[in-house]
């Protein structure tokens, strides 16, 4: 079985963008609640719920992270920037795992995946300290063999394939190429050990390729799934996920 972790980022972003300005996170007339959001999601069947708490805090705050981790039934995925502050913020959390991704001010959601070796140092500093926490620490890397050697090395039980590059190519002719270039990386990171897991631009499409990559033990997906709510309601965008997900099962 294919895990699902929910991605609730885009349920902030609606919420932000009336009460930005507004000195609390819930109560009133300010909706939507992303909590709220995640509690349907693990009744409908979410394995976890993810989130990412921006440097900015575009979408997702600090409270909602905290009302998550007191409140949630399955496992809290923290998607995070290896900076010292977001660092600090996990280890007093004390997350099921972190995903450290690349972040910038100016991106709309992340694009590409984190660069461990041009980074080595900071990302090694925040896996230490998470493995030290006895946090599950994931990174968000492309299908990149160099990328995924030193993940290894660097004593991450966890990466994340960045499949954006398969997403955008979908409908085009590096389609075969993207998906075979993940096949590759899941194979590869599989063989040093680590525990495979994907996300970015997952949808119900695409799905029923994404599935077959091998060794696949969780897929992350937030905005396919937000967007098929508005239309079918949450209950029914989680459970048809998973089932596309895990046909037969």
């Amino acid at each position: 079985m294919i895990l699902l972790g929910v991605n609730i980022d885009h349920c902030a972003t609606l919420r932000q963008a009336r009460y930005r300005q507004a000195a609390a996170t819930r109560g009133g007339n300010i909706e939507p609640d992303p909590v709220e959001l995640a509690f349907r999601c693990e009744k409908a069947g979410a394995d976890g719920i993810t989130v990412h708490l921006r440097e900015d805090r575009r979408h997702i705050q600090d409270e909602d992270v905290l009302r998550l981790s007191e409140s949630r039934t399955t496992r809290l995925n923290l998607e995070m920037a290896c900076t010292p502050a977001m660092t600090d913020f996990a280890l007093r959390l004390k997350p099921h795992s972190v995903c450290l991704v690349p972040e910038s001010r100016e991106e709309v959601t992340t694009e590409g995946g984190l660069d461990v070796v041009g980074n080595r140092d900071k990302v090694a500093r925040v896996v230490d300290a998470m493995n030290a926490a006895g946090i599950k620490t994931s990174l968000f890397i492309d299908p990149d063999d160099a990328q995924i050697d030193l993940s290894a090395r660097l004593g991450a039980p966890w990466v994340e394939l960045h499949t954006g590059a398969y997403a955008n190519a979908y409908h085009g002719a590096g389609r075969g190429t993207e998906l075979a270039r993940l096949m590759t990386g899941a194979n590869r990171a599989h063989a040093a050990g680590l525990v495979v897991n994907a996300g970015h631009g997952i949808n119900y499409v695409n799905i029923a390729e994404i599935r077959t990559l091998p060794h696949l033990h969780e897929l992350n997906i937030g905005h396919s799934i937000i967007s098929r709510a508005l239309f079918t309601g949450i209950d029914e965008a989680v459970r048809t996920m998973k089932a596309l997900m895990n046909p037969g099962a």
